[in-house]
């Protein structure tokens, strides 16, 4: 299953993910008009959301992530759920996971 909570997808501009990223542990992905782009974990969702913003000259950049979810997750949790949502989502700037 994707993502467990309720699916709710935000805009990846600098306003949005200050008001809808939680500076807490748990699994993030970003999207495009057309695919998955990026699915990450962190133990700040809002730094690590932060950081794709400033990205200058990466995958993700040149695929011009428009939105973004997350579900929060301790940390402990954060390998198994990452790797369960890149083998669902199959993210383009993701290495791929054979399941």
């Amino acid at each position: 299953m994707a993502f467990q909570s309720k699916y709710r997808s935000y805009s990846f501009k600098p306003v949005s993910v200050k008001q809808n990223a939680p500076p807490l542990p748990g699994v993030y992905a970003l999207s495009n008009a057309t695919e998955w782009v990026l699915v990450g974990a962190a133990d700040d969702v809002r730094a690590a959301l932060r950081a794709h913003l400033n990205e200058t000259g990466t995958r993700v950049r040149t695929a011009a992530p428009i939105g973004f979810t997350f579900e929060l997750c301790d940390s402990a949790a954060h390998a198994m759920r990452l790797e369960r949502l890149i083998y669902e989502l199959s993210p383009s700037c993701n290495d791929p996971v054979h399941g």
